[in-house]
């Protein structure tokens, strides 16, 4: 009975949770958002920054929930790491506040594992794993939003093309495509537009753009425009051919996709018949599949079958997985 009631209170507490995020998260980070960018362009604080003798130009990074751990990390690889990958995922948060969730995360998911099967092992690995899980919605978030870049990059080239087609200069044209194109596109070119105008030179924020945006479009994009402005040329003319370059590239890669589509099913296939198989089995005879948790050997062959499932889902990734 007190193990009935810790899952069914750890239940209940995560049904109304997620309830609560679906419902009211999306507009607090609305107004959030809404908040940061009235503060951003409010006159007030310009000026109070301009009097108490502060740069209002210096880029200050965003202080989580433990600076200290910030600070540590930031000299450490992994910390490095970690922090452009927040930075490409496009999420306004902090290295040590993702540890501090990946702990919790961990700590809750190894706690109710070690209820369930009062296996302490078990229950750190599961733990272990489910640690893992901020850092992989991360990831995904970074996958997103880099291929919604790729997709809107070329319009962002051709616009740039028409813009200095029209006799602007380059800098004026990152301002208009910035100003015209939606997220993720506009707003990187738009950091690219201030920090130029903030005085770094205009190599150093298209590298650092290369750097925030690591595709190959990107690349042959800021190669293009150092080598056309060290040698001159018809940069718009070099805009509209690279776009058409990777308009193409896109119709090959989705070609690609195509045919690998069959791999990558059997991939997710073959990833979700034994879980399933497993569940069902237990449903139809519990004593039965029970000898694999209880008995040592049981639990060997879990942990052996969890890893070569995780090892041939990866090599399946990586066959269908062409480069283009």
């Amino acid at each position: 009975m007190p193990l009935a009631a810790v899952a069914f209170v750890l239940a209940f507490a995560a049904v109304m949770g997620g309830y609560l995020a679906v419902t009211r998260l999306p507009g607090t980070m609305a107004r959030r958002q809404l908040d940061e960018r009235l503060s951003e362009v409010s006159t007030d604080r310009v000026m109070d920054g301009l009097e108490a003798g502060e740069s209002t130009v210096v880029q200050r990074p965003l202080q989580g929930p433990m600076p200290a751990v910030d600070r540590f990390v930031s000299g450490t690889a992994p910390g490095s790491w970690l922090a452009a990958l927040i930075e490409q995922s496009g999420t306004r948060t902090t290295p040590s506040a993702m540890i501090l969730i990946a702990a919790g995360v961990a700590g809750g998911v190894g706690l109710v594992a070690l209820l369930f099967t009062r296996q302490p092992l078990i229950a750190i690995g599961v733990g272990l794993v489910a640690g893992t899980i901020p850092f992989g919605w991360l990831k995904r978030r970074r996958t997103v939003r880099l291929r919604r870049f790729e997709e809107d990059f070329p319009e962002a080239l051709d616009l740039l093309a028409r813009a200095v087609r029209a006799g602007h200069a380059f800098q004026t044209a990152l301002k208009t495509a910035s100003d015209e194109l939606p997220d993720p596109v506009g707003p990187e070119l738009k950091k690219t537009f201030e920090q130029q105008n903030f005085g770094l030179p205009l190599r150093e924020a298209l590298n650092q753009l290369s750097d925030r945006v690591p595709i190959l479009d990107v690349r042959f994009f800021v190669t293009a425009v150092q080598i056309q402005r060290e040698t001159g040329g018809n940069l718009a003319e070099i805009l509209d051919n690279l776009a058409h370059v990777v308009r193409e590239r896109f119709k090959v890669l989705r070609q690609v996709r195509v045919h690998t589509a069959h791999g990558r099913f059997t991939g997710y296939v073959l990833l979700a018949v034994p879980p399933f198989l497993a569940i069902t089995l237990s449903t139809l005879n519990h004593d039965h599949m029970a000898l694999l948790f209880h008995e040592r050997l049981g639990q060997q062959m879990l942990v052996g079958a969890l890893v070569l499932q995780t090892i041939g889902f990866f090599w399946i990734r990586k066959v269908v997985n062409i480069e283009v």
